[in-house]
């Protein structure tokens, strides 16, 4: 991560902590001149610790680990804003995963276009006994988007996070439209 970083100046030279007896000895300005080298970047990565711990600020290989912290896992080839916007709201995303909601902020946050969501279940509450319950038997989704112009939709990545996002048991359908009074596209 941030092991040697040539010309990088420490924050807490070590000679200025020492008595000032010992400033005039070259052999110990030396050496604690090396270690400085060694622990500028230790303690400049203390001392910025809030900024590397926040996904708006923190540098790209940081992020690869916050990523993990929060259990996502971004795409390397993704603008690295995306990144940061998929581990900034990962914690609020897994407390709606499984949902309606959650799989929509989920491709909405992947293709940057807003997706049409159809599911086949539904809730209800009675009073009476015997109450037909609402839905279909089989649990299924429906996943509509719109391709934008000029940028199309990769379809199998978006598989993969349909497939992480929805529920094990539940089926669903994609279907990428292209945009309209153009070509391409390929609905499903």
């Amino acid at each position: 991560m941030r092991t040697c970083v040539p010309g990088l100046p420490t924050p807490h030279p070590l000679i200025e902590q020492l008595p000032a007896v010992y400033l005039e000895q070259d052999f110990l300005r030396r050496f604690l001149s090396a270690l400085d080298d060694v622990l500028a970047p230790v303690l400049l990565t203390i001392d910025n610790l809030p900024a590397h711990l926040d996904p708006r600020s923190a540098p790209e290989d940081f992020l690869a680990w916050l990523a993990q912290w929060v259990a996502v896992e971004p795409h390397e080839d993704s603008p690295v804003e995306r990144r940061r916007e998929t581990v900034r709201g990962a914690v609020a995303r897994h407390a709606r995963r499984g949902t309606a909601g959650g799989l929509a902020d989920a491709v909405r946050l992947e293709t940057g276009t807003e997706p049409e969501i159809t599911e086949s279940g539904g809730t209800a509450w009675s009073t009476a006994s015997h109450t037909v319950l609402p839905g279909r038997a089989r649990p299924w989704v429906t996943v509509r988007v719109g391709e934008r112009p000029g940028r199309t939709i990769d379809r199998v990545r978006l598989e993969e996070l349909i497939d992480a996002e929805v529920p094990a048991h539940v089926g669903y359908t994609l279907e990428i439209v292209p945009p309209a009074g153009g070509a391409g596209g390929g609905a499903q």
